[in-house]
């Protein structure tokens, strides 16, 4: 006897979560659709405030860039996708400058998990919206920032 009730017991268990994946199954199958039709739809695509795509140097209004080559961007890139090159440079007060000479960022090594972006004291770096960046060759994945 105790057997018919395991094994009764065993097929209400199994039917019950049947219905419940079941369940699962039509709520998904329900749901509005969220595909992107891309890229027909490549001029009403919107794209995400927290996107990140490839980085870019910001500017200011006399179009110079904002970084200071401080290089606390390249130390807490875990992947060393940037390499600041710097130079010392005499002010006209006598003093001397750090100045940026080149900023090299390699995207396909890039994980974009923006520990750039959150340390950097001027805001000089940001992930823009990019994301069609395939490309035959990896070199050109190399990129330098500081030039137009």
């Amino acid at each position: 006897m105790e057997s018919t009730n395991n094994y009764f017991k065993g097929l209400f268990n199994g039917i019950a979560s049947l219905l419940t994946g079941m369940k699962t199954s039509m709520t998904v199958f329900l749901r509005k659709k969220t595909t992107e039709q891309y890229p027909e739809n490549r001029k009403t695509l919107v794209i995400s405030k927290r996107f990140r795509g490839a980085l870019v140097l910001l500017y200011n209004e006399n179009n110079e860039h904002k970084c200071i080559a401080c290089g606390l961007c390249q130390t807490a890139c875990p992947n060393d996708t940037i390499e600041i090159i710097s130079e010392m440079v005499e002010t006209e007060e006598g003093k001397k400058k750090k100045i940026l000479k080149q900023y090299n960022y390699d995207l396909g090594a890039c994980m974009f998990c923006q520990l750039c972006v959150n340390i950097c004291p001027q805001d000089a770096i940001t992930f823009a919206p990019s994301f069609e960046n395939a490309v035959f060759d990896r070199d050109k994945l190399h990129r330098v920032l500081n030039k137009f």
